[in-house]
């Protein structure tokens, strides 16, 4: 255990050195990194979560009766289909909030109606009458499953929306059956973050029906495959409100779906900004098809049912890409670009609750837990030295390279320091020692029995090891659980343990031993100071 090799001993001043300079760039601001720190030295710093930088919180519920309702629309176009392709008559096809129902005007077509529709009702259920009439609804479990799988994809649409704009660390989780949870520490701009997260950002194209007149839009006197949608207005002015809402009588037939896009950028177009987009192979054969087919026709672009622009069809467009444009703003322009380019959220978001938390707060936050991590740090150094001397001395190095190596760890890993992480490292600040305490106790033990110097500082060492890292171990692997099953703040206090008990094992087994070893082969006393 008193043998130390070159190598090691060299290994180990290169780890010390290198968490001193991964934790030199906390002491200085952002700023300063960016333009007077050296540009060889590391400028990573600690992520702060949420508590200790502020930012928003928001809980998010999917609209899942929203969604429901959408694939109901969807499937009467397909029992239509289907009933037209075999020459089925009936009367009152439509779709309620969560069934579709429609009445046979041949009862005889009851017994064949269910084998007739099997292909496109794979996850649903039919309910008969005698009189004619069919209901068809969603099973229970398939409703279960869309909530899952609604519920997961919109998760990961939102992580994609949040990571476009640069967000660190976010925090985004599951809670229950049909809510999120969204962590974003540092915005600046909470109102536009909420605005992108919980839009739908459905975007479908529609040719415009030219035989609705202004008096037939006015009158809303329209045929049955047309509707009506609302003009997106996105520089609104002072009377904005108090303007009529202008209407666009669309085609309910959808060309063409966002589902096909490959790529959209804000980029500028006779110095307005405009959003360029680009639709894969598919997309893009079926975009030059429809553009060919209508040419001098206006192709209207609808996002979340409002007409963000409507453009006419000058020629076709065989590329595949075109442009959107509109009143936007660059700041309107970039956003429309992140969302399409994020997808859309298969179901609409509610905001259940919004909270803000100040800087301010969080500076309160770590001022109280640097006062608290300072007087712990000098407490315990006191201690040490006071009741071992010179061993302790050894030992206060150690804690002090511990908690260097710890705050260089979390910067170079990029882990979110929350408060309960500041908490974690006041607990280890107590643990680190430990580790010290039995090993100087042990050989204090050694050194009465009557042992020279070396052997009893051999023993020591020896002895504790197995004690050492089965107390350390255990405390490891509560930790890993942690962070394994925690969430938000638990997973701070689970990473900043979980370093500081590996380091302090490292600081009290290997630092403070070569320290002591160095210090014995030079003095070589007589009787060790313990």
């Amino acid at each position: 255990m008193l043998k130390v090799r070159p190598w090691q001993l060299f290994f180990v001043v290169l780890v010390c050195i290198a968490g001193l300079l991964f934790m030199l760039p906390n002491f200085f601001s952002r700023d300063t990194l960016n333009s007077n720190y050296p540009s060889w030295l590391p400028v990573e710093q600690v992520s702060l979560g949420l508590d200790l930088q502020g930012g928003s919180h928001l809980l998010l519920q999917v609209e899942l009766d929203d969604l429901v309702s959408e694939k109901m629309q969807r499937l009467v176009n397909q029992v239509r289909r289907e009933l037209r392709k075999e020459k089925i008559r009936y009367i009152k096809l439509g779709a309620g909030n969560d069934f579709v129902s429609f009445k046979l005007t041949n009862r005889a077509n009851l017994e064949k109606i269910e084998s007739l529709l099997k292909p496109v009702l794979l996850e649903h259920e039919i309910e008969k009458s005698d009189d004619g009439n069919v209901k068809i609804s969603f099973t229970d479990e398939a409703l279960k499953k869309l909530q899952t799988s609604a519920l997961s994809q919109s998760i990961e649409i939102i992580r994609r929306r949040i990571d476009e704009t640069g967000v660190r660390e976010p925090t985004i989780q599951r809670q229950g059956n049909d809510r999120v949870i969204v962590q974003l520490p540092g915005i600046d701009d909470p109102e536009r973050m909420k605005e992108l997260i919980g839009k739908t950002a459905r975007l479908t194209f529609h040719l415009v029906d030219h035989s609705a007149t202004e008096e037939d839009i006015r009158n809303r006197n329209i045929g049955p495959g047309t509707k009506l949608l609302p003009l997106e207005r996105d520089t609104p002015n002072a009377d904005s409100e108090n303007l009529p809402i202008e209407m666009i009588a669309v085609r309910k037939k959808t060309e063409l779906t966002g589902e096909a896009l490959q790529d959209a950028q804000a980029t500028f177009q006779d110095n307005q900004p405009v959003v360029s987009f680009r639709f894969d192979t598919a997309g893009g054969r079926k975009f030059g098809k429809i553009t060919q087919e209508n040419v001098n026709k206006s192709f209207a672009i609808v996002l979340d049912g409002k007409v963000i622009s409507a453009p006419n069809i000058n020629e076709p467009i065989l590329g595949g890409s075109g442009i959107i444009s509109g009143n936007f703003s660059v700041q309107s322009a970039n956003d429309l670009a992140l969302l399409l380019r994020a997808g859309a959220l298969p179901a609409p978001m509610k905001v259940l609750e919004e909270r803000t938390v100040g800087p301010g707060l969080g500076a309160d936050s770590i001022r109280a837990g640097t006062i608290a991590c300072i007087i712990g740090l000098v407490a315990v150094l006191i201690f040490m030295f006071l009741y071992y001397g010179l061993f302790g001395l050894v030992a206060d190095i150690a804690l002090v390279l511990n908690l260097v190596i710890i705050i260089g760890l979390l910067s170079l890993l990029q882990a979110t320091l929350t408060l309960p992480g500041i908490a974690g490292i006041v607990l280890t600040i107590g643990m680190a020692v430990d580790s010290n305490v039995l090993i100087f106790e042990r050989i204090r033990e050694e050194s009465k029995l009557g042992r020279t110097p070396f052997s009893s500082m051999e023993a020591g060492y020896k002895q504790a090891f197995r004690t050492i890292l089965d107390s350390n171990l255990t405390t490891l692997i509560a930790a890993i659980i942690l962070y394994i099953i925690g969430s938000g703040p638990v997973k701070g206090f689970a990473v900043t343990l979980g370093i500081g008990i590996i380091t302090s094992m490292f600081t009290a087994m290997i630092v403070s031993r070569y320290i002591l070893v160095g210090w014995l082969r030079m003095r070589r006393p007589p009787k060790l100071p313990l």
